[in-house]
């Protein structure tokens, strides 16, 4: 699978992201600019000593991206998603697309987007999940569809 976080601020979420993603053989698709700098202290604390095992790319911008990966499915999350992430069949070549910390996906994207999803929350409440906790959420659930691959 491939995970993808659009424009990410907080350094401590892409370097828990990329934790997960190292335990998962998941590979990590970083969409600039980035609100940091992938050498900065609080990156590479996060995600310990497992920078050196991730799978790592680093784009331009999202187009870049899709020019990339042209015949791939990408999945998108956002609070304004229809379908709800649990009843999404996933593919094991999807690429689970998430947007920064503050201002999710940029619209510009989601108006391209074929698969729109979100994750249930209260709605009482005006904000969302934590980043790091929303991608491991749905990764692990795309990978369990898929009878975990590769994870014992």
């Amino acid at each position: 699978m491939d995970l993808v976080l659009v424009e990410p601020e907080i350094p401590q979420n892409t370097g828990n992201v990329a934790r997960t993603c190292v335990m998962t053989g998941t590979r990590l698709h970083l969409v600039e600019p980035l609100g940091f700098s992938l050498s900065e202290r609080e990156v590479r604390r996060s995600g310990l000593d497992y920078w050196q095992y991730l799978d790592l790319k680093v784009h331009r911008d999202f187009n870049d991206l899709k020019k990339a990966y042209p015949a791939a499915r990408f999945v998108f999350f956002t609070t304004r998603g229809g379908q709800l992430y649990h009843h999404l069949e996933y593919r094991p070549d999807d690429f689970l697309v998430f947007g920064s910390e503050t201002k999710g996906l940029d619209q510009g994207i989601l108006e391209e987007a074929g698969v729109v999803v979100r994750i249930p929350m209260v709605e009482q409440i005006p904000r969302s999940l934590n980043l790091g906790n929303s991608a491991a959420l749905v990764l692990y659930e795309a990978l369990r569809q898929q009878g975990f691959p590769g994870m014992s």
